[in-house]
């Protein structure tokens, strides 16, 4: 377990405070313990997203003979999937 060793001062409103307050009431945690994870659930979508679109290049660039991607595909598979992972809850 990485060391605490950095303290913020965080403002919420009454809702969200609700929110993450029943969420620490009901696992057991702290409320600090709960923001902590949700930070981590965010940036870890970040780090899926950069290899998933990394992989997917390194797979476009071997292109059909060899000689490289069809640009057009590229775009339109970049497009489906931003539009896949908005849906999804993404960025």
């Amino acid at each position: 377990m990485p060391v605490m060793e950095k303290r913020l001062q965080l403002l919420l409103d009454a809702h969200r405070y609700e929110q993450v307050a029943a969420e620490a009431s009901r696992s057991g945690r702290s409320v600090a313990a709960v923001i902590r994870e949700a930070i981590d659930v965010r940036f870890e979508q970040d780090e899926e997203r950069g290899r998933r679109s990394a992989a997917l290049g390194d797979f476009l660039a071997m292109g059909p003979d060899g000689d490289g991607p069809d640009e057009d595909v590229v775009a339109e598979l970049h497009d489906e999937f931003e539009d896949h992972l908005s849906r999804k809850g993404g960025s």
